[in-house]
């Protein structure tokens, strides 16, 4: 009897360490937690699905607990910033239905997100310099974890707030579907950052309707999520790109290139793998989330690149922040310099470090040249629709290089680093590094040769693809997504047997 209630108490505690925050097992949408909670999630979702507001507070309540087992007590943030704009927005639609002037209330949305970013995000900074400075000890400070998702739900916030005072859509009357706009649990940790006009409807719909199509559609998302994020991303970082980055493949030229060539592709596939997945489980719930990715790296110009990569956040940067410092309207020296400061700013936003303030420099400097040039060569305006191949695979070449080595400020540790790259590839090249590379690094280059072909297949064979999947049937369907968790399983068990590191967030959680 002794032994039984010791056992019984052995699997209770097993039970509640597993059902609360654990910082060294953080929840995402890849964790085996996770996918048995999704599982009984779903057969409750079934009975509420058309029942909006019953719906709603379902959804709400596993989205605020899946927050609470990826950040802990941080849910208190979350749920602090959702009641402040929600009552913030009610006051400003009544400032704008009266004739008043919203900008105060606005302001103060605003200041009080900047303020919760800035904190999270560059107090360590600044407490270093500051070390640094005067001496280590100066300021007594402990390091400041950034909660993740941080920076996505704030975005979404203040989004929402702004949206209100032009008039874009009307305030919630419910807080509980300002709740689910914001804490949505696919989009909440690294998006894709919606437009409330575009999903309120949504949330509202009392007939969400998923269709054959969609659901081998999302089939299609979760299980080339899975292998991008969960495969190509990690084992490439893991067994090629951090150890080069490191210095422990070597110093050669071609070793640095290819780091930062697999770098490039890392952070595609981390990034937009974990968007594909979150896209996928939206709509197996029927909600539609937006295109995040386009296959960014088929680019002419780095234009096109930020029509194409992390569409969502370009497009808030464009809507509220470019706009809002006034956009092309106050002419032409204003527009280039509007151009830099959005994406000196959007730098700051992945972290606040000299690496990172080069990077959105760089890109928007770019993207100011691009504008000199379409104003100094007007056939130019077309050419990126009309070039022929040869012209379209260089000026692709060229942009993608472009970004690469933005990819390289972005995640170098410091400018030195970024020097001891570059340097090792001017000075320090040959191609006879090739074989002993790829044999020392064979899993990781087949890694990186997948992902590139994957990323550079024409679009049109995702359309067939999910017709496909459709001529499957339900039971081929969920085949297809329990492979993709095998490999995703097998991948992690092979890369913490030879590397000592699994699972963990996305490689973007960080910035």
């Amino acid at each position: 009897m002794t032994e039984l209630l010791r056992f019984a108490d052995d699997v209770w505690h097993r039970i509640v360490a597993m059902l609360v925050y654990d910082g060294g097992a953080p929840l995402t949408l890849t964790t085996g937690f996770f996918i048995f909670a999704f599982l009984l999630f779903s057969f409750g979702y079934v009975a509420v699905r058309h029942r909006a507001h019953l719906r709603t507070w379902y959804v709400v309540l596993f989205s605020l607990y899946f927050y609470y087992k990826l950040s802990g007590l941080y849910l208190l943030l979350l749920l602090g910033v959702a009641i402040s704009d929600f009552l913030i927005g009610r006051r400003v639609a009544k400032a704008r239905d009266r004739g008043g002037k919203t900008k105060w209330w606005v302001t103060l949305s605003v200041v009080i997100n900047i303020a919760i970013l800035a904190y999270f995000k560059a107090t360590n900074f600044f407490v270093g310099v500051i070390n640094d400075l005067y001496g280590t000890g100066t300021l007594d400070w402990q390091s400041v974890v950034v909660p993740a998702g941080v920076s996505f739900f704030v975005f979404q916030s203040i989004a929402y707030v702004v949206d209100i005072s032009r008039g874009t859509i009307a305030p919630l009357r419910r807080f509980s579907d300002y709740l689910f706009l914001l804490s949505f649990f696919p989009k909440m940790f690294l998006g894709p950052l919606v437009k409330a006009k575009e999903f309120i409807p949504q949330i509202e719909s009392r007939n969400l309707v998923v269709t054959r199509e969609d659901f081998a559609r999302a089939v299609m998302l979760v299980a080339r999520g899975l292998v991008k994020y969960a495969v190509i991303a990690k084992s490439l970082g893991l067994l090629f790109v951090a150890p080069a980055f490191a210095g422990e493949l070597g110093d050669g030229g071609l070793v640095a290139l290819m780091a930062i060539y697999g770098f490039t592709l890392q952070i595609y596939c981390d990034f937009s793998g974990y968007s594909d997945i979150a896209q996928g489980v939206a709509l197996m719930l029927g909600f539609r989330l937006p295109d995040n990715f386009d296959a960014p790296y088929k680019s002419a110009t780095i234009t096109e690149f930020w029509r194409r990569w992390h569409i969502s956040l370009s497009t808030w940067l464009k809507d509220y922040l470019y706009i809002s410092l006034g956009g092309n309207r106050k002419g032409t020296l204003r527009t280039y310099l509007n151009l830099i400061i959005t994406m000196f700013l959007g730098g700051l936003w992945h972290g606040v470090g000299l690496t990172f303030i080069a990077w959105g420099v760089l890109h928007g400097v770019a993207l100011a040249l691009h504008k000199v040039w379409l104003k100094v060569v007007p056939w130019a305006k077309t050419l990126g629709r009309d070039m022929g191949v040869v012209r379209r695979i260089g000026a692709t070449f060229l942009t993608f290089n472009l970004v690469a080595f933005g990819w390289l400020l972005f995640t170098a540790e410091d400018m030195a680093q970024v020097g001891d790259m570059l340097g090792r590839i001017a000075y320090n090249f040959s191609f006879a590094e090739f074989v002993p590379m790829v044999e020392e690094s064979k899993v990781a280059m087949i890694m990186m040769a997948v992902g590139y072909l994957m990323h550079f297949l024409p679009k049109s064979l995702n359309n067939s693809a999910v017709r496909g999947i459709t001529r499957l049937g339900f039971v081929g369907e969920w085949l297809i997504v329990v492979v993709a968790i095998w490999l995703v399983m097998q991948c992690d068990a092979l890369l913490m047997l030879h590397t000592g590191v699994g699972g963990g967030l996305p490689m973007y959680a960080n910035f």
